[in-house]
């Protein structure tokens, strides 16, 4: 059928009267007041085809619902992970155990058994833990924990809490100071001891020049030689807990029991990545004691005593430094009796301290 036409001359098509109709019926503004006789046989020919309804050839198509693509791309990883297991196995267990376990809870008590075997694997420069315990353990000071405060001698609870983050601060400069552990003397570290006491001041004074087995700074300082070893991470791993009871005089006297795992290489490896952790455990036992009774100065202890285990730090004549042993030189520093060192579930005794021989590490 041709045009219609229109009192003003002009003409409308079918596609234009069905647009037309659509929007009369939806209340367009601008409709017609009266369809011509064209109009009135389009919508004839409309109701006459149900199946095209109001919308015609022209209906609004809706937008394309959006792909729900989570699933599919887990999916393909799920199957990319089958297949690189199919054809390397030993990969991906390295991709999965190299990396940083959670960490464990907080020592609170001694432990009852040393720690489960980890899968065999090599430390390297950017897993430097990778294949031991320390994996798991806190960094730094937030490995060594403290005990819930309370009133003990001439002490309120809040000055034995105070007196435990300082004990605290102790194993931090003395352990972890990085100034410290390459060689430097530990000024913060000794700031904390009694200065009225003449035994360790006495080794205080001739530890560093002329370390000897009686006097050697490493009976209190962990240090590495800058010039042989460095340090592979800014992360030392540590575990352990404070303690407190009440002691001589009325003292606070505190026992610190933490271990350190240092993860070291060659200073010069001219491309040996060779990586060995030495692992120190310390005990020492601190008094805070009564300034009525006891000569002191203020925000400072008394040394009780101190030990330690040590592996991997070396079993020659004392230098005033852990001297790690690399290559074949582990194989002659591996003579003395077996030590696992990282159980704690044992007392600690059987490092240089006690004047035993040099521990030989089960693990390290």
């Amino acid at each position: 059928m041709g045009a219609g036409t229109e009192p003003d001359g002009s003409s409308r098509s079918d596609e234009e009267w069905e647009r037309f109709l659509r929007e009369s019926v939806a209340g367009a503004a601008d409709a017609p007041k009266e369809p011509s006789a064209r109009a009135r046989e389009v919508a004839r020919r409309l109701r006459a085809e149900p199946g095209r309804g109001l919308e015609g050839w022209r209906s609004y198509t809706p937008a394309r619902p959006k792909r729900r693509t989570g699933w599919y791309v887990v999916g393909l990883l799920a199957s990319l992970v089958l297949l690189v297991v199919a054809l390397a196995p030993g990969r991906i267990v390295d991709l999965f155990a190299g990396a940083d376990s959670p960490p464990l809870a907080a020592e609170t008590a001694r432990p009852t058994q040393a720690p489960p075997a980890e899968a065999a694997q090599r430390p390297t420069m950017d897993e430097p833990f990778r294949g031991s315990p320390a994996a798991s353990w806190a960094s730094g000071a937030a490995g060594i924990t403290l005990p819930k405060a309370g009133a003990v001698g001439w002490m309120s609870a809040a000055e034995v809490e105070r007196a435990l983050a300082r004990s605290r601060d102790f194993l931090v400069a003395s352990g972890l100071d990085r100034g410290v552990l390459r060689g430097e003397r530990p000024e913060k570290a000794i700031a904390l001891i009694n200065p009225h006491q003449k035994d360790v001041q006495d080794l205080l004074k001739t530890a560093f020049r002329t370390p000897s087995e009686k006097n050697d700074p490493l009976l209190l300082f962990s240090r590495f030689q800058p010039s042989r070893i460095h340090l592979v991470s800014d992360v030392v791993k540590t575990r352990g807990r404070l303690t407190y009871r009440e002691g001589e005089r009325g003292a606070l006297q505190v026992t610190a029991d933490v271990t350190f795992v240092y993860p070291v290489t060659r200073a010069e490896a001219g491309g040996d990545d060779e990586i060995v952790r030495t692992i120190v455990r310390r005990e020492l036992v601190l008094s805070w004691d009564d300034p009525d009774k006891v000569i002191t100065e203020p925000g400072t202890f008394s040394i009780v005593s101190y030990k330690y285990d040590m592996t991997n730090g070396g079993c020659g004549a004392p230098t005033g430094y852990f001297t790690p042993p690399f290559g074949t030189d582990r194989r002659a520093d591996e003579a003395g009796t077996e030590v696992d060192p990282y159980d704690r579930s044992a007392p600690v005794g059987r490092g240089k301290s006690s004047g035993d021989e040099c521990g030989r590490a089960t693990r390290s």
